[in-house]
Parts: C-alpha cells; sequence; structure tokens
C-alpha cells in the first residue's frame, strides 16, 4: 500500500519483529507512522543480513527491535523540508548519516557525524521517538534504519540516492559491509602496491577488505581462520604454504555448494594463502612474523574479537606496521597491548563504515560496481524471500552463508 498524497498517513505493513534475544523473529502487522520533517518512508526491495544484526539480536538489547540495516528501497514519501528526495527515487539506506554541517563533516578527516552518527537507542534522531508500533505498542529501530519490514523511515541524511538502473538487489550489499571492507583498505590503511597484509576472519568483511588490498596492488594476502574444516575440500595447510592455493573461509561450515562458490571468490578477491592457527604449536602471530620476514606491512582484524585485536596488532611489522580493526565485539569491549608494540612503531587505527561519508561517496563505490571494477556479486551466497528471514538468521549462525539478500514482495 502506499500514501503518495501530499499527507502521507500511518501505513500498515509486514515486519519481522524480534521480541527478545535469540528469539525467533515474528511477522507482525506494525504500523509504520509518516515521515517527519527531514525523514523519508521507504518501500524497502531488498535488504541483506549482517553479522551486527545477529550479534545485536542475541545480546540483551532493546525490545521489541526491527532489525536489518544494510538495504534499498523506494521512497514512498518525503517528509517536510526534504528537497533532496521524491517519491519514486531509488536509494540505499546507511547506518551512519553525514549531515555536511557539523565539525566532523566538513573536517575533510572523519565519517562520523555528530549530527546523524551511530544511533544506540533505538529511535529516530530528529526526535528521540520510533515511528514503529504494534497494536499501540512501540517497536524500536536498529541503526536508524530498520529494513526488516516492508517499508520504514529513516533520515534523509541517512540515504543515498541511486539510478534506477542499477540491480536494487546486488548494491544493497554496499549500504555496511563490502563497504566498510574496502574503505579499511583503501582510506583507513591506505594499502600501497607490493605490500603485505594479513586478515583475520575471513566472512564479507574479510573478503571486502582482500580485494581492496588486491586492487590496490597488495602482492601478499593473507587470511587467518581458525576453522579447519574449510581444508576438507582438496586443499591442505603446512607452515611451507604453495601462495597459489586458496581456502574456503571460515563462515562456511557445510553446503559444497557454497564452499565452492566461496573458494572461488576468494581466489578473485585475491587471497595468495589462508594460515590455520591450529595447525601450529606457536601463537599465530609468531607463525606470521615468520613466514613474513618480521611482520605484515598491514593488518585487518574482522572478527569482533578484542584479544584478535591484540593478535593482529602482533602480527604487524616494527616501524611502520599498521593494524585496522573492524570487527564489532559481543563481549569484553575492552582491549590490552604491551605499549612495547607501539614504542616499536606500530599504529592501531579503528574503522567505522571504511571512512566513507556515505553521501559524498557511495555514488562513486556504485559507480565502479556498474564499471565491474568491484565486486559484489560474490558475496551473496543466498536469495530468500521475507517470510524465510528466520532461516537467514540460522545460516548465518551456523556459518554457511556469506551475505542472504532478503526480498521483500512486490
Amino acid at each position: 500500500m502506499s500514501s503518495s498524497s501530499p499527507n502521507p498517513q500511518v501505513i500498515t505493513c509486514k515486519a519481522a519483529v524480534a521480541w527478545g534475544a535469540g528469539e525467533p523473529l515474528v511477522m507482525e502487522e506494525v504500523q509504520v507512522s509518516p515521515p517527519n520533517s527531514m525523514e523519508i518512508r521507504i518501500k524497502v526491495v531488498s535488504t541483506s543480513l549482517c553479522r551486527s544484526d545477529l550479534a545485536a539480536w542475541e545480546s540483551h538489547a532493546i525490545f521489541p527491535r526491527i532489525f536489518g540495516h544494510e538495504a534499498s528501497g523506494i521512497v514512498e514519501s518525503v517528509g517536510e523540508g526534504v528537497t533532496e528526495f521524491k517519491e519514486g527515487d531509488h536509494v540505499l539506506t546507511v547506518f551512519i548519516g553525514e549531515c555536511k554541517a557539523c565539525r566532523p563533516c566538513t573536517s575533510g578527516k572523519s565519517n562520523i557525524c555528530q549530527v546523524l552518527g551511530l544511533e544506540r537507542k533505538g529511535l529516530m534522531h530528529s526526535d528521540q521517538k520510533t515511528r514503529f508500533s504494534v497494536k499501540g505498542k512501540p517497536v524500536y529501530h536498529y541503526c536508524a534504519v530498520s529494513s526488516f519490514s516492508e517499508y520504514t523511515v529513516v533520515h534523509s541524511g541517512c540515504a543515498v540516492k541511486v539510478s534506477p538502473h542499477v540491480p536494487l538487489e546486488k548494491v544493497c550489499l554496499l549500504s555496511c559491509g563490502v563497504a566498510a571492507g574496502l574503505g579499511a583498505a583503501w582510506n583507513v590503511a591506505n594499502v600501497t602496491k607490493g605490500s603485505t597484509v594479513v586478515i583475520f576472519g575471513l566472512g564479507t568483511v574479510g573478503l571486502s577488505v582482500a580485494q581492496g588490498a588486491k586492487l590496490r596492488g597488495a602482492s601478499r594476502i593473507i587470511g587467518v581462520d581458525n576453522n579447519p574444516q574449510k581444508c576438507e575440500k582438496g586443499a591442505k595447510i603446512s607452515p611451507e604454504i604453495d601462495l597459489n592455493i586458496v581456502f574456503s573461509p571460515s563462515t562456511i561450515l557445510g553446503s559444497l555448494f557454497v564452499i565452492v562458490v566461496v573458494v572461488a571468490a576468494a581466489k578473485a578477491f585475491g587471497f595468495t594463502e589462508v594460515v590455520d592457527p591450529s595447525s601450529y604449536q606457536e601463537p599465530i602471530a609468531q607463525v606470521i612474523k615468520r613466514i613474513t620476514d618480521g611482520g605484515a606491512d598491514f593488518s585487518f582484524e574482522c572478527v569482533g574479537d578484542t584479544d584478535m585485536i591484540t593478535t593482529a596488532l602482533q602480527s604487524c611489522c616494527d616501524g611502520w606496521g599498521l593494524t585496522v580493526t573492524l570487527g564489532v565485539p559481543k563481549v569484553k569491549p575492552e582491549m590490552s597491548a604491551h605499549y612495547g608494540l607501539f614504542l616499536m612503531g606500530r599504529t592501531l587505527k579503528g574503522s567505522l563504515f571504511g571512512g566513507w561519508k556515505p553521501k559524498s561517496d557511495l555514488p562513486l563505490l556504485v559507480e565502479k560496481y556498474v564499471n565491474k571494477e568491484i565486486q559484489i556479486d560474490d558475496y551473496i551466497t543466498h536469495n530468500l524471500p521475507f517470510d524465510d528471514i528466520n532461516n537467514a538468521f540460522d545460516l548465518m549462525k551456523e556459518g554457511k552463508c556469506l551475505r542472504c539478500v532478503i526480498h521483500m514482495p512486490r
């Protein structure tokens, strides 16, 4: 249903509502309020499941809630003051916005908007209220997007217009994971030609870092994965590793079909080798330092484990080694590292959304995809209808997918 009149009305539609931590999502009839000033209401076309959705769903966060933030859709109506969008525009949603006026936005040094930064309360940026309800009961947002609903309301600063000719079911992945990995390699680390890169965690983000490093001309891209099952399909790990062997990522535990797809993707994205820590008696940081003659030039932590941040830091070289952390830990948010690592010249940097400013930079990434300069399609291991969204959660929990794209009813 639609409310494309000058005065949009409440819409009733289907949404997958999480009522409690780890509980299956329930398809509910939800009421979606009209967009307020500087907001837009979007008919969601495609949305993909990100590991941060899974982590938040499993935690004791705010409930009831509608998760989802990696999405694409079509503008259904616009609120007062919105001039950038009109009904019918195709858009990507983004979990951090860009107001283009605050200090970080105008600094040229950061993408962490002070006005439309990461929203943690489950409410809209503008008035700290929710736009969703079920039988009069408020339902909270997630990351200011909530795309596991047929319709959603976002701030106009948290959406990016794209060409109507771009496949929305593909480019929705640029709303988070793929863009985050590419940006970490390009913007945050600035990977250089001929460098050695080590990546901890080989899911969508880790694969995207590898793709970015390859495109920058890195000569050696090493993946670190502690899942020995990745070696069962015709590959083996040894200390003297063949740089032409590529192994499947840790997220793949089951289907041979998925393993074959991801192995092919890993080759295309540039991995030259993958190291299994369980195959060695020595700590993995020592292994990396040994096989790279003193440590990698760049290391990336894509797991969401603060202990792994320390390991990644130990795995890069003295003098100029740079570690970038992208993962969001579910537990133990504090990390520790010996001061000597920094005294010897190592650097640790954090990365949110790969340093991209959404409105300024995402159109460039979309253009690169259209021009076949970057890959997106190979990250999509499953396409599911909206009614099967709980299956997508199961697949990710079991490590049997990279990205599941959820297709909304037409």
